[in-house]
């Protein structure tokens, strides 16, 4: 039988696709411009398709390599004792909870999603192979719920992670309140880290709000750019006291 291998998938596919193809168009277009005689159209279509590859390149680095680079960063920092209860909002295909789960062999790690997007293949079955192949389904967990309505007790966890999936929600009122949400099921002392690329300074002041301590919105650095600088990702850290 082969062996397991973790497959994460690419996120938002068809951006990606868009950017690549972009690029490419522009560039081929260019090349027949300046084969006409037509500079000026050539060089701007030359540079726009620079431009779009260079971000189609960075887009792919980010969600197939940059991103995982970051989380254990970040998650080496949170320096975890080992059996911690971790909670992912909206944990797709399993990526920062597998990295979690395999920090608290004495804990448990519950990822939440709703399965429906942004993501290449995105399911719970996906989701399971890829704990089975990291060796930590054992202490692994899986729910279909909405992360604005949580089926946890106050204070279930020890810590909250999100990776890019709160943008998801598409009112400001609904992100709110799956914020709230996140600071309800930590307990005291429990820590909370949830990275975007959008609405982090909103996540930040929601938490401020819910009575939240050392509050900090930080970027995440040329790793986490699904593009560009444009489109930086930014993490939002929090402890509840």
């Amino acid at each position: 039988m082969a062996d397991l291998r973790a497959n994460y998938g690419v996120d938002a596919p068809g951006v990606l696709t868009g950017l690549a193809a972009g690029g490419v168009a522009e560039l081929a277009v260019a090349a027949v411009f300046f084969g006409i005689g037509w500079p000026i159209p050539a060089v701007v279509l030359l540079l726009g398709g620079i431009m779009l590859v260079i971000g189609a390149a960075l887009f792919a680095h980010t969600t197939l390599r940059g991103k995982f680079h970051v989380w254990d960063a970040e998650l080496d920092r949170l320096r975890l004792k080992g059996d911690e209860r971790v909670l992912d909002l909206g944990c797709g295909r399993g990526l920062v909870l597998v990295k979690a789960a395999a920090r608290v062999p004495g804990g448990k790690a519950v990822g939440l999603d709703l399965w429906t997007r942004d993501q290449s293949g995105n399911s719970q079955d996906a989701a399971w192979a890829n704990a089975r192949a990291e060796k930590v389904a054992d202490r692994a967990e899986l729910v279909t719920e909405d992360m604005r309505r949580l089926p946890f007790e106050d204070g279930a966890f020890d810590l909250v992670v999100s990776s890019l999936a709160v943008h998801n929600i598409p009112d400001a009122e609904g992100r709110a309140a799956a914020v709230r949400e996140a600071f309800r099921v930590v307990r005291p002392g429990g820590r909370i880290r949830l990275a975007d690329f959008r609405n982090a300074r909103d996540y930040a002041a929601v938490l401020r709000e819910c009575g939240a301590a050392d509050v900090q919105v930080y970027d995440l650095g040329w790793r986490f750019w699904y593009g560009g600088p444009h489109a930086r990702t930014s993490m939002v850290a929090a402890r509840r006291p």
